[in-house]
C-alpha cells in the first residue's frame, strides 16, 4: 500500500492532508515546497538529481535553478535543517534526504523497522537526532506561554491572556525571531510544565511567562525570559501602571516588554555565537557575530577594525553558496550597508567622506530590499542611502516604511535617519523611546539625541545626553561630541566650558588631525549666534 505518512526526527508529513507538523505544531509551507520536500521524502537515501526535481515539482514549465535552490532553502529552513545533514547537497548533481524516515499507509501500518517512540512521535533507532527548533536562518524561535492571572477573580482571566496574546503579536514583527502560535504556547495553561520541556516540544529556544495582577485601579504585569535549552532565566521585570484606561496601559506595557525582549534574545544568540568553534558555525553565527563585532567597533574603534564585522558579515553570505540568494541573507546585505555609512560618516578608514562609500551602501541596502520587502533594517539603510545621495523625498518614504514594518523596533540609526533629514523633534521622540527601553545603557542614542536637540535650539537639553555618550565611547565619535559640546556650550553663552570642550577635541589628536574642518568650524561661534 502507498505511504500515506512520513515521519523523521519529531516530523510529520501528511501527504493525505497536504500538511508538514512538528510534534503538535503545524509548520507553513508553500505548495512547491511542500511538493519538494515530499518528493525528496519520498525518495530518501538515493540521490535526486536537479533535472529529475525540476520536472517533478515543475512539469511542463522552464525555471531556472534559482527557483529550484530557493525552494530547497524554504524546505531546510521549515525544518531546522541549518547544517545541511538532513537534506544534502552532492554537488552539480542534486540533492539525497539522509534522514532516517518511518513510513506509514493510510491504515496506519507500519513500512518501516526499528522503531521506537519518543513523546508521540515515531523514529528510527539509527541516528536519532531532534533538531531543537526547525529554524529560519537559524533565527531563533520564541514560546510565550499564557501569563497567570493573579487578581483572584477568574473573569479577569481574558485581561491576562490578552497580555500575552500581545505580546506574541506584537513579537511577531521582529524578522529576527519566530514566534510560536499562540494556540500551541497556551496549551500548557494551567499545567507545571518545565521550560526546558517546553522548549523541546514546541521547538523553542526561549519561553517567556509572566502574571497579571489587576486590583483597582492598579495593573502589575511581569514577565520573564527563560533560555530553554538551559532553564536559565535570562531577564525578569515588573510593570505597575495606574489604570486609568486599562488597554492603554496594556498597550504600554506589552510595547515595553517586546521590546526588551527582543534586546535580550538578540544579547543571547550573540553570546550563544561567541561560544561555538569556528568549524561549527554557519551563517547565522557569522551574522550575530558581524553585528557584534561592529557594536564593538562603535564603542573602540582602535579595538575592533570595521573590516573585522564586514569580513564576518560577508562570510555569512558565502558560508553556504547554494543560499546565495536566500531572502534571510537581506540582513546581511542591510548591516553591510550600514558599515559603509559609518566609514563615510565618522573617520575610521580610507573611505571617509567618499562617495563610492555611499555608492556601496545604496548597493547593498537595494540588495537587502529585493531579498526581503519586509525588512525594516533594509529600508532604513536604503533611506539613508538615499539621504546622502540627496534623494530627500524618497529617503523619508523609505524610512515612513521602516517604521510602519514594526513600530517595536528601537534601532537608534532610526533616529539619527530624520536627524539628518532635518526631522529633528521627530528623531528625538523615537531616540527617547530608544533610550527609555533600552536595557542594556548604549551609549550611542546619546549622541544623536543630543544633536536633534541643538538643532532644535533646545541647548541646555541637549547637553545631558551629548556628556553621556563622551562618558561612554573613545575614538572619533569624541572629536564629534566635542564639537557640539562646544557650539552648544557657546550657545549658552558659557565661553570656558566652550573652550574645553574645544581643547577635550584637540587632544584627541589620532582622530583630530582627520577631521580638522568640524573643529574650525565650531571654533568660531560667537555666544549669541
Amino acid at each position: 500500500m502507498v505511504p500515506r505518512m512520513f515521519r523523521f526526527y519529531g516530523y510529520t508529513l501528511d501527504v493525505g492532508r497536504g500538511s508538514l507538523r512538528f510534534g503538535e505544531r503545524e509548520v507553513e509551507l508553500r505548495p512547491k515546497t511542500f511538493a519538494l520536500l515530499r518528493y525528496l521524502v519520498e525518495n530518501a537515501d538515493r540521490l535526486v538529481t536537479k533535472d529529475e526535481l525540476i520536472n517533478a515539482i515543475w512539469p511542463n514549465v522552464v525555471v531556472a535553478d534559482e527557483s529550484l535552490t530557493h525552494c530547497v532553502s524554504e524546505v531546510r529552513r521549515a525544518i531546522g535543517d541549518r547544517d545541511q545533514t538532513i537534506i544534502r547537497t552532492i554537488s552539480r548533481r542534486g540533492y539525497r534526504f539522509a534522514a532516517p524516515v518511518s513510513r506509514l499507509t493510510k491504515s496506519g501500518a507500519l513500512q518501516s523497522s526499528q522503531t521506537f517512540t519518543i513523546g508521540s512521535c515515531l523514529l528510527t533507532s539509527s541516528d536519532v537526532h531532534l533538531p531543537h527548533e526547525p529554524a529560519v536562518f537559524g533565527r531563533p524561535a520564541i514560546a510565550v506561554l499564557a501569563f497567570l492571572n493573579l487578581s483572584g477573580d477568574p473573569a479577569q482571566e481574558y485581561f491576562s491572556d490578552g497580555v500575552a496574546e500581545d505580546i506574541i503579536t506584537e513579537l511577531s514583527w521582529f524578522s529576527e525571531l519566530s514566534v510560536v502560535a499562540r494556540n500551541s504556547s497556551f496549551q500548557y495553561k494551567g499545567k507545571a510544565v518545565d521550560a526546558r520541556q517546553i522548549g523541546r516540544e514546541l521547538g523553542a529556544r526561549y519561553v517567556v511567562e509572566g502574571s497579571v495582577r489587576r486590583e483597582g485601579d492598579r495593573l502589575r504585569v511581569t514577565a520573564q525570559l527563560i533560555d530553554a535549552t538551559t532553564g536559565v532565566h535570562r531577564w525578569s521585570e515588573r510593570y505597575d501602571r495606574e489604570v486609568s484606561t486599562a488597554f492603554a496601559a496594556q498597550d504600554a506595557i506589552t510595547r515595553a516588554i517586546v521590546t526588551t525582549l527582543a534586546a535580550h534574545v538578540k544579547k543571547a544568540e550573540a553570546e550563544r555565537g561567541l561560544l561555538k568553534v569556528s568549524v561549527a558555525r554557519n551563517a547565522y553565527d557569522y551574522f550575530l557575530l558581524g553585528v557584534e563585532a561592529y557594536r564593538a567597533h562603535l564603542l573602540d574603534p582602535a579595538s575592533v577594525a570595521i573590516c573585522e564585522a564586514r569580513n564576518l558579515l560577508q562570510q555569512s553570505l558565502t558560508a553556504d553558496p547554494d543560499q546565495a540568494r536566500d531572502p534571510d541573507h537581506a540582513h546581511a546585505y542591510a548591516w553591510l550597508a550600514r558599515t559603509r555609512v559609518r566609514t563615510f560618516w565618522d573617520p575610521v578608514d580610507q573611505d571617509y567622506l567618499s562617495s563610492a562609500g555611499i555608492d556601496q551602501s545604496y548597493e547593498l541596502a537595494r540588495k537587502a530590499v529585493l531579498l526581503d520587502a519586509n525588512l525594516p533594517i533594509g529600508h532604513f539603510q536604503l533611506g539613508l542611502a538615499l539621504l546622502f545621495r540627496r534623494r530627500q523625498d524618497e529617503a523619508l518614504a523609505e524610512f515612513d516604511r521602516t517604521f510602519a514594518l514594526n513600530r517595536n523596533d528601537n534601532d537608534y540609526q532610526f533616529g539619527f535617519g530624520l536627524v539628518l533629514a532635518g526631522q529633528s523633534a521627530r528623531a528625538i521622540d523615537v531616540l527617547q523611546t530608544s533610550i527609555d527601553l533600552d536595557p542594556f545603557g548604549w551609549p550611542i542614542p546619546h549622541l544623536y539625541l543630543g544633536q536633534a536637540c541643538y538643532m532644535l535650539e533646545r541647548y541646555t537639553r541637549a547637553l545631558v545626553p551629548l556628556r553621556r555618550y563622551a562618558a561612554g565611547i573613545t575614538g572619533p565619535g569624541l572629536c564629534i561630541v566635542s564639537a557640539f559640546l562646544a557650539a552648544t556650550h557657546a550657545q549658552l553663552g558659557q565661553p570656558e566650558e566652550a573652550k574645553a570642550a574645544l581643547t577635550e577635541a584637540l587632544r584627541v589628536k589620532k582622530w583630530f588631525a582627520r577631521c580638522p574642518t568640524m573643529i574650525e568650524e565650531t571654533s568660531h561661534i560667537s555666544p549669541t549666534a
